[in-house]
């Protein structure tokens, strides 16, 4: 890793850190990053879990610190969701790089719609029943094993479907992507696809836009982020799939 490339993770992490805080999405942009910066596709998706793990734990404890624990009542989802995340993460780190990596490239433009089009939260609808919770938080956990990135723009929509208010809902939310990567990292670490030197590069990036992002959010600066997010999505998508 050059010290430039070490640069552009650096501030990658940060700006996906602030994108994840205000937006979602923010792994749309790393995962491309470290491709770019001669990470692997499958090692470059699985050393992004090591940044996702620190800023989903901060994000936790702030819950924690303010009173709301996502623990509590989460079972129905954390269940489904850790054994769909185990299921995702074996899967994909049996995919060549370079299948990955194109597979990956197309997988950023419906997370781009997303960005644009972010799912509503529901808290009016009827609840879904426990079985199609289940269900549902199963194939989430599936994609967030396998791929990470965009999870979170729809798993605050389906939690407030299964019931649960906007606060909480974004409690578990975190507690979810916690435990989801908990659970797939030490798959991609046994399978070696973990580069730990631009892995920990990226997770610093990921702990200052945390923060960073934070503050922004109070300003009222998503929009701002979403127009970088989409606009750095689609330059890097273009690189992935071969158009540039």
């Amino acid at each position: 890793m050059t010290f430039w490339e070490a640069v552009l993770l650096l501030v990658g992490g940060l700006a996906a850190g602030v994108i994840n805080t205000m937006a979602g999405g923010g792994s749309a942009l790393t995962v491309p990053l470290l491709v770019l910066a001669g990470v692997p596709g499958n090692q470059a998706n699985g050393s992004n879990r090591v940044g996702v793990l620190t800023s989903s734990a901060a994000a936790v404890a702030a819950f924690r610190g303010e009173g709301v624990d996502g623990l509590k009542g989460s079972q129905r989802i954390l269940v489904p969701a850790v054994i769909g995340s185990l299921i995702g993460a074996f899967g994909i780190s049996q995919v060549a790089d370079e299948t990955f990596e194109t597979i990956f490239g197309y997988l950023l433009i419906p997370i781009i719609i997303l960005t644009i089009f972010k799912p509503k939260p529901a808290p009016d609808a009827t609840p879904w029943s426990p079985p199609v919770t289940m269900g549902v938080f199963f194939l989430i956990g599936c994609y967030g094993g396998a791929f990470q990135a965009g999870v979170g723009l729809v798993m605050l929509a389906a939690l407030t479907r299964a019931g649960y208010d906007l606060v909480t809902a974004n409690s578990v939310k975190v507690l979810v992507n916690l435990i989801v990567t908990v659970i797939a990292l030490p798959v991609f670490v046994l399978q070696g696809n973990v580069v730990w030197a631009p892995a920990l590069v990226l997770a610093a990036g990921f702990m200052g836009g945390g923060w960073f992002g934070a503050k922004l959010a109070v300003k009222g600066g998503e929009k701002l982020v979403r127009v970088f997010m989409i606009g750095a999505a689609l330059y890097l998508a273009g690189r992935l799939i071969g158009i540039w």
